[in-house]
């Protein structure tokens, strides 16, 4: 349907039956005041209790991943602003943190209207005093969410807030933060934006999809919004598709459309594996990508998540394991690092992981990421150690088979393609650097020391002795190499050029 850029990934547009967020964008690649007037009326302000209770007749729930209920999100607003005697805020949350989404962006750089006018039926029903939008990029979405601010009446109350793009910084805690000049990540202790938010105000917060389904649903009314999707979950959901050639297809359709028939259209399949929900979602098999529908409630019986709508088959071509790891590595490093299970918990796992991958490690590997993933469950921060972990646990077992190949012979045979997102990461020719573990073998004493330093790189024998992998040390760890070498405590092991 159009085609745009977002950082870096294009993304494309399409529809699984009749468009609703995406409607109008058969003529027009961007929506201005003007065309979107004539696709959507002006809406028509509501009053809270009735806003409320057309959210809830059709459990309009959040669309950035946790899916919390948006009817009880405005009565907690409208509670603690009567309690505190303090006008509340609206924030919307259209930052988009997972590498692998690109829908919010899609929504904010062709239909910026439908955004606003959902976000300005809550800031009239709860008398805010001020609309905030985060974002995380200068790009093409941030540029047409201003201009349509600007066209607008909202330009004295409506604010657009650049944010760092980074992983953590669209969790509710870190964008609050970001938005009142603080660092934005989690805040360490539970504070519900309801009470305490933007300004320490009562602050309204949901993702930039959410609002423009509460457009879309106050346009159609409780019935007109049913006749799409299933009895449980009425109305369309936005993904974002990733395709085999590493671009985006952003795709609208009605909640309890098989998979299978959403992947067909984008043109693609199940490949190895599909990653629904993201970084904190989960991996189907094939065969269960072939039997669950798109619903929250299919994907979680499938052992899935629906999330924020990511969709990434996982082509033939690659090496699962290679992949997982690369996105471990990535999780532990977008961390906050203000506790153990973040700061230490998660790196150890991704060592694990990146072990099991480069084939250096046996079953301890596997046994060290189940291990340590019990171990930081539910004691974190935030959610980010349980939400990156069960991430991790699930494509252990979607890629069993690709495991044992690990396990047994070091290796699958194909390369990593680096085909899953991952923001920042060096060039593929900046990975190595020209150095070389070695050992004076007339000094080893089988300590192990080396072991626990070096955990992608070496692994013991039967015996307790080291087994070093050929390759050459990875940039990213030739520090550690070198301390480790300095530790050794019969000085055996060194560091060497290539």
């Amino acid at each position: 349907m159009s085609t745009a850029s977002a950082t870096g990934r294009a993304f494309r547009l399409t529809t699984i039956g009749p468009p609703r967020l995406l409607a109008g964008l058969d003529r027009t690649s961007r929506l201005d005041a003007a065309a979107h007037r004539l696709v959507h009326p002006v809406p028509r302000g509501l009053p809270l209790r009735e806003l409320a209770a057309l959210a809830e007749s059709v459990d309009l729930r959040g669309r950035g991943g946790a899916a919390f209920p948006f009817a009880r999100k405005l009565a907690a607003v409208h509670r603690s602003a009567r309690r505190t005697g303090r006008d509340p805020v609206v924030l919307v949350n259209a930052t988009e943190g997972e590498p692998a989404s690109s829908k919010d962006k899609a929504l904010l750089a062709h239909v910026p209207h439908l955004v606003l006018n959902g976000a300005v039926l809550a800031v009239k029903a709860l008398g805010a005093r001020e609309l905030v939008i985060g974002v995380t990029d200068d790009g093409l979405a941030a540029r047409s969410l201003r201009l349509a601010v600007a066209e607008t009446r909202l330009r004295d109350r409506a604010r657009v807030v650049r944010l760092p793009e980074r992983f953590v910084t669209g969790e509710g805690g870190a964008l609050v933060r970001g938005v009142n000049g603080e660092t934005p990540i989690p805040p360490g202790q539970k504070v519900r934006a309801a009470d305490s938010g933007v300004d320490r105000l009562p602050t309204l917060l949901s993702n930039a999809e959410t609002f423009a389904q509460l457009a879309v649903l106050a346009e159609l009314g409780a019935d007109g919004y049913r006749a799409a999707g299933t009895p449980r979950e009425p109305g369309t959901v936005l993904l974002t598709v990733t395709l085999p050639d590493g671009g985006h297809m952003v795709v609208e359709t009605p909640a309890g459309v098989p998979l299978a028939d959403v992947l067909r259209h984008c043109g693609t399949d199940a490949g190895q594996g599909v990653i629904v929900g993201g970084y904190h979602g989960a991996c189907l098999t094939p065969a269960q990508a072939a039997r669950v529908t798109v619903s929250r409630e299919a994907m979680a019986a499938a052992g899935g998540a629906l999330g924020a709508g990511i969709v990434v088959p996982l082509p033939r071509d690659t090496c699962p394991l290679g992949e997982i790891a690369r996105v471990a590595g990535y999780m532990g490093a977008e961390s906050a690092g203000q506790c153990g299970p973040c700061r230490l918990g998660l790196p150890a796992i991704a060592r694990s992981v990146a072990a099991l991958a480069a084939g250096t490690a046996g079953d301890e590997a596997v046994a060290a990421v189940r291990r340590g993933s019990a171990t930081v469950r539910g004691r974190g921060a935030c959610k980010h150690p349980d939400g990156t972990t069960r991430f991790l646990l699930s494509a252990l077992r979607a890629f069993d088979d690709d495991v044992a190949a690990h396990l047994d012979r070091g290796g699958c045979g194909r390369p990593t393609r680096r085909f899953l997102p991952v923001h920042g990461e060096e060039p593929e020719e900046a990975e190595t650097s020209p150095h070389r573990l070695a050992i004076d073998w007339s000094r080893c004493a089988g300590h192990g020391l080396c072991r626990h330093l070096l955990p992608d790189l070496v692994r013991l024998d039967e015996f307790g002795y080291p087994v070093i992998a050929g390759a050459a040390v990875p940039a990213r760890l030739l520090r550690d190499a070198v301390q480790a070498a300095e530790m050794c405590p019969a000085l055996a092991l060194s560091v060497r050029n290539a």
